[in-house]
């Protein structure tokens, strides 16, 4: 059993359907373009799990490439409830390129920025105007390279260890700390970073916005940290649906 997907960057391209056409044509593996609401659901599915316990309800979010989606849960029952979601067109490589600025003077660093936390906060808007004003503890559990850089970043590890950051709760007070310092850096400073690199220095600014701006709306203090998401969410579907194949066929 497999299934492939395909996330923000297929929705939004112009020629999606073709590239999606292409890949089936030279490697017989057939992508589905997923949507919003879907990859809000298999990010759910990989990672709740790893929520803290707790009352009232819980807040995962999973920060892309192109699109966040932010999911409200209600974790009463045996498995997460969706509540309420959200996905907005920023994520990483998106917000990086509509800021594109070759200034590095701390005053242009930092005004970039601002600009790419205020455009965040006003697509976060709707949504957080109906989030529960009384959140209980306002758990908090990410999926992404963002959250993930952080939590290797907050221990000083000098290569990136799933093993170690998989599972964590960690203090978003911290995490704002980490997001400001990385966001006055250059480019050349933030790949000093062993757990960063050169690969991720021009993108991890915007996911240090985006993930401010998701505190923001969601003031928890402690962040989960998920080193796992849509994938475990597919194959957790994918085991689920196996499992009702055999039983009906025993039956």
């Amino acid at each position: 059993l497999a299934r492939s997907v395909a996330t923000e960057a297929c929705r939004q391209a112009l020629n999606g359907v073709e590239f999606i056409e292409r890949v089936k044509r030279e490697t017989g593996i057939h992508l589905d373009i997923i949507s919003p609401k879907e990859e809000a659901r298999l990010a759910v599915m990989g990672c709740h799990a790893l929520l803290e316990e707790g009352e009232g309800p819980a807040l995962i979010f999973d920060i892309g490439g192109g699109s966040t989606e932010l999911v409200l849960v209600s974790t009463d029952g045996m498995v997460p409830e969706i509540v309420d979601w959200v996905s907005v067109p920023w994520g990483v490589v998106s917000l990086t390129e509509s800021e594109r600025d070759t200034d590095d003077s701390p005053e242009a660093l930092q005004a970039t920025y601002q600009s790419m936390r205020d455009k965040v906060a006003k697509s976060f808007a709707d949504f957080a105007s109906r989030l529960p004003k009384d959140g209980g503890h306002h758990r908090l559990l990410g999926t992404s390279g963002t959250v993930t850089t952080h939590a290797s970043v907050y221990p000083k590890l000098p290569s990136y260890d799933r093993r170690a950051v998989n599972g964590l709760h960690l203090p978003t007070a911290a995490m704002r700390e980490i997001s400001q310092e990385l966001a006055g850096r250059t480019i050349k400073a933030r790949a000093e970073f062993p757990t960063i690199g050169h690969e991720r220095a021009d993108l991890v600014v915007a996911g240090c916005a985006i993930l401010e701006a998701i505190f923001d709306i969601w003031p928890g203090e402690r962040l989960g940290v998920a080193d796992r998401g849509i994938r475990e969410g597919i194959l957790r579907a994918l085991m689920a649906s196996d499992a009702k194949r055999r039983n009906r066929r025993h039956n």
